[in-house]
């Protein structure tokens, strides 16, 4: 679904502080297209900062993030949005406009003077058939259940078709069924050659849908690898302080946690 090609994008030695307590500390990781990366950890691990400073969106105090070799933030903004979709964690609606009109924010960085052409309309319509959302396509987005609204700013980021999908804890406010096909969404976007990160809590999904697990612990990366050596007992023990155990589900592994730590 992507108009431009996923190139990779790699971040060196990350700080950033907020109201002066550090928040990501010497955070260095290289991302490549093609796969689907989670982020996971304790609240307050800095997952979020990580994400937002990955999109461009949040200067680093120190160290840089290059997309394809090239600064990302000295992209203009314009060409950054065409290449970096990012899905924020807690979005807003700040007009009563209809699903249509909202996904095709989503083309903003493309669209000229004259409002949406025929190949933005085509996009619009692309993202709400994946996202699912097009049943409701003339609903207005303040009256739509969280879940819904969930779905439709999937969709707006969708819309955009950019190479990289950022998206923090996009499966907030979905149900089970939902949850199932934003995960599958985001495989078939990674298949199709986009890079996709995603923040997930629930570890058990995180097994499931990456090809990549980057675990955080107070704003350090400690382990980085596939999910199940970075998901593994010991690796949940240090970075949540929980006993838990690996069981073979069905459709694959799930984290079952016990308890507090010793």
């Amino acid at each position: 679904m992507s108009d431009a090609q996923a190139r990779p994008i790699e971040a060196r030695n990350l700080e950033v502080a907020l109201g002066g307590a550090p928040i990501l500390r010497d955070v260095s990781l290289a991302l490549a297209p093609r796969a689907v990366t989670a982020i996971v950890g304790p609240n307050g691990a800095g997952k979020s900062t990580l994400l937002e400073t990955l999109a461009g969106l949040r200067r680093p105090d120190t160290g840089a993030v290059d997309l394809d070799g090239a600064p990302l933030l000295g992209m203009k903004p314009r060409e950054r949005a065409r290449r970096v979709g990012f899905l924020p964690q807690t979005p807003e609606v700040a007009w009563a406009v209809t699903v249509r009109t909202f996904v095709g924010l989503g083309r903003t960085a493309y669209t000229g003077p004259w409002g949406l052409g025929r190949e933005d309309h085509e996009a619009v319509e692309a993202a709400m058939s994946a996202a699912g959302v097009s049943d409701f396509a003339e609903r207005v987005v303040t009256t739509l259940s969280g879940g819904e609204r969930a779905r439709v700013f999937v969709a707006r980021a969708l819309a955009g078709r950019p190479a990289w999908l950022l998206a923090d804890e996009p499966l907030t406010g979905l149900d089970p069924g939902h949850a199932l096909d934003a995960l599958a969404l985001f495989r078939g976007l990674a298949e199709q050659g986009s890079g996709v990160v995603v923040t997930l809590h629930d570890l058990s999904l995180a097994a499931r849908v990456a090809d990549r697990v980057v675990v955080l612990a107070q704003g350090r990366i400690v382990a980085d690898g596939p999910p199940e050596s970075c998901l593994a007992p010991e690796v949940l023990r240090a970075a949540y302080g929980v006993e838990a155990v690996i069981v073979q589900g069905a459709e694959g592994p799930l984290i079952e946690v016990l308890r507090r730590a010793g």
